[in-house]
């Protein structure tokens, strides 16, 4: 019987591993093409294969028209990409840790319902909520500003109600007793106990909207009518639309989309110690 369980483990990690090598490479297929595309001229790109990287300097030159292209307008697109997607997840994960908290800690009339209400927003795709924030917002007359790209995104369901299962998992409520007995107010108590112990889910949280954020076409799109205010996703729809007829410019827009995975790689690389951290606390916990 002992026999038989060894052969049989050998067996399924080599399926599982298979599995998971199928699936890196289909998830990182995508990031190779774009790497051996932008290496190719505009001749290039139509008269060759892009799955072969070119090795005639076509990188380069693609590149130096990217940075020059509408007198900088790419750089100016990736500041918005990164105002935006900075500042919607700060104010984001900002809102899904009050209200997180306040909804994992503290008993109220009606949280029941204002949880209720939060699951139902999660089940609602942004692309239903576009067309009437625009409304709303134009009517107070921020539609075009950058306000009005970056207070929709200030509120996420999804990510206060992931804020609201970590702190009732994380925050010891026998801490909040003994502080409010040592006659702490509610701030100093989220402050100094809840905020800190939160802090590897809201940085989750934080990265999962600056992804959504950086990625989003469709509401800059709505809210936004002058170029200078276009983040990565809508500059790039502009330049092929206004370039249609000009081979080079999907040389542009291939280089651009391949500089603007690396704010994210960069991100993930640099965010993924407070996951570790998060593993470790849980395991000493458990």
């Amino acid at each position: 019987m002992t026999a038989a369980v060894t052969s049989t483990r050998p067996r399924a990690g080599f399926w599982s591993t298979s599995a998971l090598l199928i699936g890196a490479a289909y998830s990182l297929f995508p990031v190779y093409w774009l790497v051996a595309a932008s290496t190719k001229s505009a001749g290039e790109l139509f008269t060759t294969s892009t799955m072969v990287p070119s090795f005639t300097g076509g990188f380069f030159e693609n590149l130096m028209a990217l940075l020059s292209f509408n007198d900088g307008a790419f750089l100016v697109w990736s500041g918005n990409s990164i105002l935006f997607s900075v500042g919607g997840s700060v104010l984001a994960t900002a809102v899904a840790a009050a209200a997180g908290y306040a909804l994992a800690k503290y008993e109220f009339r009606g949280k029941q319902a204002a949880f209720t209400l939060l699951l139902i927003g999660v089940l609602i795709p942004g692309v239903v909520l576009a067309i009437p924030q625009y409304l709303l917002l134009a009517m107070i007359g921020i539609a075009g500003t950058y306000w009005s790209v970056l207070l929709p995104f200030a509120i996420s369901p999804f990510s206060i109600y992931l804020a609201r299962i970590y702190a009732g998992a994380v925050v010891p409520g026998e801490l909040l007793e003994a502080g409010r007995l040592d006659g702490a107010n509610e701030w100093r108590l989220f402050r100094s106990i809840g905020l800190p112990a939160m802090v590897p889910g809201l940085i989750t949280i934080f990265l999962l909207q600056f992804v959504a954020i950086w990625n989003n076409f469709l509401l800059p799109y709505i809210m936004l009518s002058r170029e200078e205010t276009f983040p990565l996703t809508v500059g790039f729809y502009a330049m092929m639309n206004q370039g249609s007829d000009q081979l080079n410019v999907y040389n542009l827009v291939i280089m651009g989309c391949l500089l603007a995975i690396i704010p994210l790689i960069l991100l993930f690389l640099f965010l993924q110690r407070y996951w570790r951290l998060d593993l470790v606390s849980g395991s000493l916990k458990g």
